[in-house]
């Protein structure tokens, strides 16, 4: 590794009410995966911003290969070798795989985009992705959450780069997808890149990062030059500033009655007819590979897509749920695994998100807002869910995903809802906001709801749920009970056979 490449010097951002960084100083090495790490708010992303040329700097300078910088807009960041790959998709959706690819630098030839060089370029960063079998043609609407993450990925690479930051790479991605990753981040430290990597997945740290710098509050705390003699605890402590020993906290309680019987039902992305039953109580898990059907199943469920055969009871009452309205009005709720697009209104305050499904019980006279009563609400869930923010009038797209994630789970706790479906609830959130999740997930089965976990954490299912029902290829293969769930299990029922 050569000396450092990229050097952040007292690096300060200041926005209304809020010091997002104070006074951060660290250097990367060309050559290197450095690795960021700290709580959701403790300021990677404005730091990644920073160098992408969003946000600029209250103070500090910014300095690449001993050149100081202060880029003005992305662009011009851009155009300084320096690529950033959201964890937020930043994917035209309506236009295609290859124009998504190449946006910014598509070929021409007199004048006209040349198609015919865009899809074979397309295709040859399709095959080193891993994604062969996508069709350059297809629009990017039409991909899984995983599929778009690589082709972030991919754009980044046809730019050159030479510094590339990762923020939450793998948080979406199958298997597969992640071992792929893991062989283009090894190719791209050969090649002599400065590779930033965000991650909250220690095991990601340890196997594919030399170095390491921890944040916390918006401040840097400490900077690992190499990851010899660190350990888990060690991050962890530095990250939270206290010791959290055991992240599931998993708790024993007892199961009540069946509250949902789902029997023989089929539909979109389930292939053969499912049957199981969720108790009072209890913490159901659902994993499998991206793909598998383990969404797709609580969508029918849901009403979100009709069934073609097969029916739910809930409650003691037998039927078929046709809209998402109907279910949450007897009952169950689910939180979607993509926040930005499913979850939330990013232009709308903390309030207003947190309102939207119980608004009808604020109501003056029964037709007009009651704003007063909405506040407090507002304020109640912020306190209760410990929910980071300025004010329940703050737009909500500025918060952490974890703080957005507590503020989904407050607008459905106003409401009489008797089983939880979240789908990836901790996905791309720190330590000590996904504890908070897991703990509150248990003070719902305490309560006698029924809560179930889509995940395709192996450590987060085997380790909180219950019971894990494990999905492949729009199948349920099996129920595996908590004791008997070792992950080397779950991932071969998971694998193709």
């Amino acid at each position: 590794m050569s000396e450092a490449f990229l050097r952040f010097d007292d690096i300060t951002v200041e926005f209304p009410g809020v010091r997002a960084l104070d006074g951060v100083s660290f250097a990367a090495k060309a050559g290197e995966v450095h690795a960021l790490m700290g709580e959701n708010g403790a300021g990677k992303s404005t730091l990644l911003k920073v160098l992408s040329g969003v946000n600029r700097p209250t103070s500090g300078q910014l300095w690449i290969n001993d050149q100081p910088f202060v880029f003005a807009n992305a662009r011009e960041a851009l155009a300084h070798g320096i690529a950033i790959i959201y964890q937020e998709l930043t994917l035209s959706p309506n236009l295609s795989v290859a124009e998504n690819l190449l946006l910014g630098q598509l070929p021409k030839r007199g004048g006209f985009i040349d198609r015919r060089t865009m899809k074979t370029r397309a295709r040859e960063i399709l095959e080193e992705l891993g994604e062969g079998e996508i069709d350059p043609a297809t629009k990017v609407r039409e991909l899984s959450i995983g599929q778009q993450q690589m082709i972030e990925i991919g754009r980044a690479l046809l730019r050159d780069a030479k510094i590339i930051a990762f923020d939450e790479p793998t948080s979406s991605l199958s298997v597969q997808e992640t071992r792929q990753l893991k062989r283009i981040v090894a190719r791209l430290r050969e090649e002599g890149r400065v590779v930033l990597y965000v991650t909250h997945r220690m095991e990601e740290v340890f196997e594919m990062c030399d170095a390491l710098t921890v944040f916390r509050d918006g401040r840097h705390i400490r900077t690992h030059e190499t990851l010899e003699g660190v350990d888990q605890d060690t991050l962890v402590g530095e990250m939270v500033g206290r010791q959290i020993d055991d992240v599931y906290g998993f708790r024993q309680r007892a199961m009540g009655d069946v509250l949902m019987h789902i029997d023989a039902l089929q539909g979109p992305g389930v292939r053969q007819p499912v049957s199981l039953e969720v108790k009072r109580g209890e913490v159901l898990g659902l994993f499998g590979l991206v793909g598998a059907g383990r969404s797709e199943l609580m969508r029918l469920v849901c009403g979100v897509e009709k069934a073609s055969q097969g029916q739910v009871t809930f409650r003691g009452k037998a039927g078929v749920f046709t809209s998402p309205q109907q279910a949450i009005r007897a009952g169950i709720a689910m939180c979607p695994e993509d926040r930005k697009s499913q979850g939330i209104f990013p232009v709308a305050s903390v309030a207003d998100n947190l309102n939207i499904s119980c608004r009808r019980f604020f109501k003056r006279w029964g037709v007009f807002r009651h704003a007063g009563r909405e506040a407090d609400n507002a304020k109640t869930y912020i306190q209760r869910l410990s929910i980071k923010t300025p004010s329940h009038r703050t737009p909500i797209n500025t918060l952490s995903g974890g703080n957005q994630q507590k503020v989904i789970l407050g607008r459905w706790l106003a409401e009489e809802i008797d089983l939880f479906v979240m789908d990836e609830p901790t996905r791309g959130i720190d330590v000590g906001a996904r504890r908070d999740i897991y703990t509150l997930l248990y003070d719902l089965a305490d309560q006698g709801k029924g809560v179930i976990v889509i995940s395709s954490d192996l450590a987060e299912v085997s380790s909180i749920c219950d019971r894990i029902g494990v999905m492949r290829d729009g199948v349920l293969v099996d129920i595996v009970p908590r004791e008997q769930a070792t992950q080397e299990r779950l991932l071969g029922l998971a694998l193709p056979a």
